[in-house]
């Protein structure tokens, strides 16, 4: 069971045509409730699945389905909310974490890289979201996806941009995907017209990378 919270509605007669550098709205889709241990997805519009006509369709939900398909006892909470930085993600890990998740992907920090804010407050707020897990829970199981610039962004941004996450993987002890878009960023035909938010096939992808990673761990 998908469960979606904090996730922008996608409408199928609005693909991407704005970028995902806006204001944030979040909006609960659902309150299910489930005995089954929980994935807390917790990210931005690349979690949301915007431009999709079916939120089902980003990576968190065709990992869902992968999971039911193995009868595996988890369901996945998707805390996508498009235009979200990490110091918005900061600002509500509190209340994202009453899901109570045993393992908890944060993909975070892509955002921040295209406005250009300053790297050590990107990097403060993702120690922030890894501590506030880790005090409330410390026994869940943190998955950090890695994010990478374009290289209009200049070459010493975006190198230690790219940095930030096997850096906080390695000081927090979490697993890391080393690009959550590897295969898919930069591939125009596998990203909507404004070039950032991945298709539906680009989302097949992101989901086989994230599950490189996942899969180990539910066993």
């Amino acid at each position: 069971m998908l469960i979606l919270l904090l996730s922008c509605k996608s409408d199928g007669s609005k693909k991407a045509t704005e970028s995902d550098t806006s204001t944030p709205k979040a909006e609960i889709e659902t309150t299910q409730k489930s005995s089954s241990k929980k994935i807390v997805f917790f990210g931005d519009s690349l979690t949301a699945g915007y431009g999709l006509d079916d939120v089902n369709d980003a990576f968190p939900g065709i990992i869902q389905r992968k999971i039911d398909s193995l009868e595996l006892d988890y369901s996945i909470v998707n805390s996508g909310v498009s235009g979200e930085t990490t110091s918005g993600g900061k600002n509500r890990i509190d209340w994202v974490l009453n899901e109570k998740p045993s393992i908890f992907i944060l993909e975070l920090g892509a955002n921040d890289g295209l406005r250009g804010v300053p790297l050590k407050q990107s990097k403060e707020n993702l120690q922030a979201i890894i501590d506030a897990v880790k005090k409330k829970y410390p026994d869940t199981k943190i998955v950090l996806a890695g994010m990478q610039l374009p290289p209009n962004m200049g070459q010493t941004y975006t190198t230690e941009f790219k940095n930030i996450f096997p850096e906080l993987a390695k000081k927090n002890d979490v697993q890391l995907i080393p690009f959550l878009l590897e295969d898919v960023g930069g591939v125009s035909a596998l990203n909507q017209s404004d070039g950032i938010h991945p298709t539906k096939e680009g989302h097949q992808i992101m989901a086989k990378n994230v599950w490189d990673v996942l899969e180990p761990m539910l066993q």
